[in-house]
């Protein structure tokens, strides 16, 4: 009876040890993110970058952006054009779905139409530029082709624009954006259902390098590794994205319930910069400083001009900086970030001028303009919420009532959805090569961000998309931020070097504004 009972103790302690070396086997990382995700559905992607990163990795996009601001083949091998009119987009061959089907040219051109179904229409996209697609972006009910898309074999398609269109802009908007669906497995769902198809929640054939698992949009999503990942099966079993509050994340990282934190997805808030590089479990990474924090005025409900130019004048961003963000940070005015080809230090700075605010505040108020705002603000950006506080108390003593609202990043993409808003102000980061997707969307005359466009930024845009000098295209862009500061429909806060993190144990991860996930199959744990 001794011998069998020890036996059986061994044969326990076996077990207990091969279980615990197979929990270890399948390893898992934990991502910390500070805003509540929107949707895991492709077509119901908005512009954050947290909904198309979380979403991305269950369907890949064409291309993507690397940590250099280059574009690198992810589903497409190549994406080219001849007079930036006609472009040719190559499938790669090896790329296939989960199931093994292999990923064709009549899937990108089935996911093009359906984003441009009008029962399914992703807004995000700028379908309105394609041939045969109506300036609204959307094309009939139900229709079987889009007259500027054309398969040319399983492995190729060719997609005919309206209009110029650079390179950059094509392969930023369509490549990076265009999350491709399976054809095969789509095909017959009624479109009015795809936006709301349960399917998507738990989808069981994918292109991307995770599975959906388990979600709850407003505290986390869990993933599973895809064994049949095209590029490679991810090394991490398990990835997880947990929703937090900026002040939990140095705890976080300093316990190692965060194993990551990418810069446009989680929020490490500034006073927390310091404390965070000193974790000796935790690499910090600074990023170059291409996140501005844009503050948009809505001209149709703010008319009068001297309003919204008072609101640059009259916020003493220079000052906020230095207090607030130190060498975190550093000021401009329009669109472009110092990183960006395109960027002219022509512009210059506009100068804080409290007194020019406030006479043009009183000649507006005078003509009949209202001097009562609502002003929006993202509840995951602390330090700028503590910046707008500021201003507002300056505001009121130049005669500006301003109200501020502070709500998260899902609620502020309703407010802007919905035109809501007298102001608001989101961190808001551009592909430094390709200023024209977000720029154009941002200013033109649908947009509900500001309503706002001239005849000058429509033609300074419409030019920069046919010209190729980048000399040539920075003067365009200058003309377009020269609008800025004259008619003031957006305004720059600060441009911020956002921080990322990782734990030392998580090998091959490198956070950053761009690039994080491009080899999330090859992270691995020590």
């Amino acid at each position: 009876m001794k011998k069998l009972l020890s036996l059986v103790l061994t044969l326990a302690l076996l077990l207990t040890a091969f279980a615990t070396v197979h929990a270890e086997d399948e390893k898992s990382v934990n991502i910390g993110v500070t805003s509540t995700i929107a949707t895991l559905n492709p077509l119901a992607m908005d512009a954050t970058e947290i909904v198309k990163y979380a979403t991305s990795l269950v369907f890949q996009s064409l291309v993507e952006a690397d940590s250099e601001l280059n574009f690198v083949p992810v589903i497409a091998e190549s994406i080219t054009t001849e007079d930036n009119l006609n472009f040719t987009i190559k499938v790669k061959e090896d790329a296939v779905w989960s199931d093994g089907t292999p990923i064709t040219a009549q899937d990108v051109e089935f996911t093009l139409i359906v984003a441009a179904d009008p029962q399914c229409a992703n807004i995000s996209l700028a379908m309105y530029s394609i041939v045969g697609v109506s300036d609204n972006g959307v094309i009939e009910q139900n229709a079987a082709s889009i007259e500027g898309i054309r398969v040319v074999d399983d492995k190729t398609l060719t997609v005919a624009t309206k209009y110029p269109t650079a390179l950059s802009t094509f392969t930023n908007n369509f490549g990076r954006y265009a999350l491709i669906l399976p054809r095969h497995i789509l095909q017959d769902v009624p479109r009015a259902e795809l936006l709301t198809y349960e399917w998507f929640n738990h989808p069981d054939v994918i292109s991307g390098p995770y599975f959906i698992n388990d979600f709850d949009l407003q505290h986390y999503v869990h993933y599973v590794a895809n064994e049949n990942y095209f590029l490679g099966a991810p090394k991490i079993k398990y990835l997880n994205i947990n929703v937090v509050a900026p002040s939990q994340l140095l705890a976080g990282l300093q316990s190692g319930e965060i194993d990551l934190i990418q810069q446009t997805m989680g929020a490490i808030p500034v006073e927390d910069y310091d404390a965070v590089k000193a974790l000796p479990n935790v690499s910090a990474v600074d990023s170059t400083p291409i996140t501005n924090e844009l503050v948009f005025v809505n001209v149709a409900k703010v008319t009068d001009e001297r309003i919204r130019q008072a609101l640059l004048y009259g916020m003493d961003r220079q000052a906020m900086l230095e207090n607030l963000l130190g060498d975190s940070g550093t000021l401009v005015d329009g669109f472009l970030v110092p990183a960006s080809p395109y960027f002219s230090q022509e512009l210059g700075v506009t100068a804080y001028d409290p007194d020019k605010a406030a006479q043009l505040i009183a000649e507006a108020k005078a003509d009949g303009a209202s001097t009562d705002l609502t002003w929006y603000v993202s509840s995951e950006e602390s330090v700028w919420g503590n910046a707008v506080q500021y201003f507002a108390a300056m505001f009121e003593e130049m005669g500006l009532n301003i109200t501020i609202r502070t709500v998260d990043l899902a609620n502020l993409m309703t407010v802007v959805s919905e035109g809501g808003h007298d102001i608001l102000s989101v961190e808001y980061t551009m592909m430094p090569a390709d200023p024209y997707t977000d720029v154009a969307w941002l200013i033109g005359g649908q947009s509900l961000w500001t309503g706002y466009t001239s005849p000058a930024t429509d033609e300074a845009l419409a030019l920069s998309q046919s010209l190729t000098d980048e000399k040539e295209i920075a003067a365009q862009y200058l003309v377009v931020n020269r609008a800025m500061q004259q008619d003031a429909p957006v305004i720059s806060g600060w441009v911020i070097a956002k921080l990322g993190a990782v734990n030392n144990r998580i090998v091959n991860a490198h956070p950053d504004v761009y690039g994080t996930f491009l080899n999330v199959q090859d992270w691995d744990v020590q």
